[in-house]
């Protein structure tokens, strides 16, 4: 901040009041309403940070303040405004006059607090946790510090949606050399340590840990490193509370150890259950008399230890709303720990074996497949031998490739990501079964970079096969069902199957809306696909409505210049374009191009589509010589980004050719538009649409400087070309055959021009 104690000439600073791996928290004041708040000034990421990185971090910083201030919960810390300032982004907050969790039993002398206290921060806490998980917001680094306890007893959880920014800026996540994230580990849970997908489930664990250090005065796992923490928290079960502090209820107690259950789906499904056992244990029960058991059956078998590790693949922007809980869910059996199934007939009783749907799933047994015949020929099988549960080395090997192909998904690597997850996948079907979610989510990977790769048709195939999977283990409604289903209805219009792309979103919508809601951030992605799907479908005025809306409403989640939501206005331009509204398209585009120049930076490929677009509309609309500058700037940047041979700066050089042609300036068009038809010819085939296109500028130019018969051959040879690629009775085709016809009229031999109108009009198939 240099010198400066005035940030925006608003806020004055006046003291530090607190310092973390985040930056400084300032106290100040506002001086535009005259009251007293904290500012917190996030670090730096220091002169050698790459501009686009920073470039991200600021687009996430704004979201992510945005999502924190919409929170409005008497447990939440009010954010007022953020900002950025010499370089600094910062964070403006209502001032809290009290301590916080670690403070107070700093005070305390690490005593435990007494045990109506604990149970009034237990029940604000996960009241307020309830809300936000309610808004599928995830806080992901809920420790002592981060809650504060005010004067009047008033309890509230600081940084919600800024711990996950701390996360990914760097502050507060480092990797050790084995790739476990390390944040603050004696409140992580076991899913955070092995690196999978979290949601609500995970900050329930880590309200556990907190909840144990309150009551016994040390955190569960009391070890002498961070590894060791790490290690306890994964594999060991932690002593009861009332080992340490026999004065602590019995209902206080299970509940912490439920909290701190190594499994999410062991633990209290949400916070709303949480707080519902709190109230149920302040309220003396009446003893009921001792259930009679009847006689010894078969124990439940315990769940095996590796699913402790279990990732997931692609989630919902932000986490779907708590579901309410179902023990039967709780367990994981053999059935989903190996590719060998049990010998049970398909036929008979389900006796022991329960399945483990997802929200909305049917509740009951799968059918078991046969089992697999033995190894050796002519042997008969022997009796059922539980499989070997697979290592837990193994499964965090297996995890940190499928982290690996991630990543080379999030560089743009899509054909080394497809091979890795392909790897994955197979290895994963060998240990843990066809079925098991992180098998599962490995092909779904699959599927992802196949699409990438513009390999719609076979990543349409493992989608099919994903979503159907997905919806038999985990439910129809369950968010990686969906998100699979979705997946596939993108294949589908890829392929140009709009009719069942456009069936397979409305499907998916309907689903959304009733598992999370209208306006929730998966739910809108859908409603945009949705929008997308229509224009292609010729539905214009319904395309441009929803996107309209999807606009709208992404702009008030998210923010006016979110990624998001600029993308729905590019499609709403497009809507408008085809609309034959065309000013308003290129004002729509002009504004959208200088939005996403200002968030995005003005070489991002989104920044240089919207550009295109703008040249494309100032042509259509006679101003071509606007249009030909933009053109020109265009092609600069193109090549800068994507290299001379790019498909997109081919594109813009074959614009800047067509509005040479508009400008009159033939010359420079020909010679413009037979450069680009060489290079498309290299680059994409001579028959790819893209080179036929400037072929066809290539025959406009010369039938404009008075060469026909040249024009002739060109049209000539492009009809042929796309009669072979795309039949004849193709519109494309048809077109050809026109321009063919008209520059034959041109040259005064109306007899041939005549047989390929009546081709034109009667076509036949080769």
């Amino acid at each position: 901040m240099g010198e400066s104690r005035l940030i925006q000439g608003r806020y004055r600073l006046h003291e530090v009041i607190g310092r973390g791996g985040m930056g400084e928290v300032w106290r100040a004041t506002d001086e535009a309403l005259g009251r007293g708040v904290a500012v917190k000034c996030l670090k730096p990421l220091g002169p050698q940070q790459d501009p686009q990185v920073f470039t991200v971090v600021r687009e996430r910083f704004r979201r992510e303040a945005r999502v924190a201030a919409a929170l409005q919960h008497r447990g939440i810390t009010v954010v007022h405004d953020f900002g950025e300032y010499d370089g600094v982004l910062f964070l403006v907050m209502e001032l809290l006059e009290g301590r916080n969790l670690s403070q107070l039993l700093a005070a305390n002398e690490q005593e435990p607090l007494p045990v109506h206290d604990l149970v009034e921060i237990a029940d604000q806490v996960a009241d307020a946790l309830a809300y936000t998980h309610g808004h599928g917001i995830v806080h992901r680094d809920l420790k002592p510090a981060n809650i504060m306890r005010l004067k009047d007893g008033t309890v509230k959880i600081c940084d919600f949606g800024i711990a996950r920014l701390g996360a990914d800026m760097g502050f507060t996540s480092k990797l050790t050399g084995t790739g476990i994230a390390m944040g603050t580990p004696h409140y992580m849970s076991p899913e955070q340590i092995g690196g999978g997908e979290i949601d609500h489930r995970s900050d329930l664990y880590s309200l556990g840990c907190v909840l144990y250090e309150l009551a016994t005065g040390v955190p569960p796992f009391d070890l002498g490193d961070s590894w060791a923490i790490l290690i306890g928290h994964r594999d060991t079960v932690p002593r009861p509370p009332r080992a340490h502090r026999a004065e602590l209820p019995d209902y206080f107690d299970r509940m912490v150890v439920d909290l701190l259950a190594k499994v999410p789906e062991e633990r209290p499904a949400d916070a709303g259950d949480l707080r519902r056992r709190i109230g149920t244990g302040r309220v003396p029960q009446t003893p009921f008399p001792p259930t009679v058991v009847p006689g010894p059956g078969p124990a439940p078998a315990a769940p095996p230890g590796w699913v402790r590790g279990m990732t997931g693949g692609h989630r919902p922007a932000a986490a779907p709303r708590p579901v309410a809980h179902d023990p039967a869910a709780a367990v994981l059996t053999t059935e989903w720990t190996t590719a060998t199934r049990p010998t049970t007939p398909v036929d008979a009783p389900a006796t022991g074996r329960t399945t483990v749907p997802g929200p909305g799933a049917p509740r009951g047994p799968h059918a078991t497949a046969p089992a697999r015949a033995s190894a050796v020929p002519g042997a008969e099988p022997g009796p059922a031998r539980p499989p070997a549960a697979p290592s837990a080395e193994l499964i965090a090997v297996l995890a940190g490739r499928y982290r690996a192909g991630m990543g080379l998904g999030r560089l743009g690597r899509w054909a080394e990501a497809e091979a890795v997850h392909r790897s994955v996948a197979e290895h994963r079907t060998g240990v843990l079964g066809d079925d098991h979610p992180d098998t599962l989510a490995s092909h779904y990977e699959v599927g992802f970079a196949l699409a990438r790769l513009d390999r719609p048709a076979d990543a349409l195939r493992v989608f099919d096969r994903v979503a159907a999977a997905r919806a038999r283990v985990l439910g129809d409604d369950h968010p990686d069902t969906l998100a699979a289903r979705q997946e596939r209805a993108y294949a589908l219009g890829r392929l140009g199957r709009h009719p069942e792309a456009y069936d397979g979103y409305l499907a998916v919508l309907a689903a959304r809306e009733r598992t999370v809601g209208p306006d929730h951030p998966d739910t809108l992605r859908c409603r945009h696909n949705l929008a997308f799907t229509l224009g292609r479908l010729g539905r214009l005025e319904e395309s441009y409505r929803t996107a309209q809306e999807v606009a709208e409403a992404r702009a008030l989640l998210l923010g006016e210049d979110h990624p998001d939501t600029l993308l729905t206005r590019h499609e709403v331009a497009y809507a408008l374009g085809r609309l034959g509204r065309g000013r308003e398209a290129l004002a729509e585009y002009s504004a959208l191009a200088a939005a996403r120049a200002a968030a995005l930076g003005p070489d991002h490929p989104d920044t240089l589509a919207a550009r295109y677009e703008t040249g494309v509309h100032l042509g259509r609309l006679g101003q071509a010589a606007d249009a030909l500058d933009v053109c020109r700037d265009l092609v600069a940047a193109r090549t800068r980004a994507q290299g001379a041979d790019g498909p997109e700066t081919l594109r813009a050089r074959h614009a800047l050719a067509v509005n040479l042609g508009r400008l009159g300036r033939w010359a420079e068009a020909l010679h413009e538009s037979r450069g680009v038809r060489a290079d498309r010819a290299r680059v994409l085939g001579p028959d790819h649409p893209d080179t036929l296109l400037s072929r066809r500028e290539t025959a406009v130019a010369l039938g404009r400087l008075g060469r026909e018969e040249e024009a002739l051959e060109a049209y000539r040879a492009i009809a042929a070309a796309r009669t072979r690629v795309l039949g004849a009775a193709h519109p494309d085709t048809l077109a050809a055959l026109d321009d063919e016809a008209h520059c034959l009229e041109r040259l005064d031999r109306p007899a041939e021009a005549a047989a390929l109108h009546l081709r034109a009009a009667m076509p036949t198939e080769p």
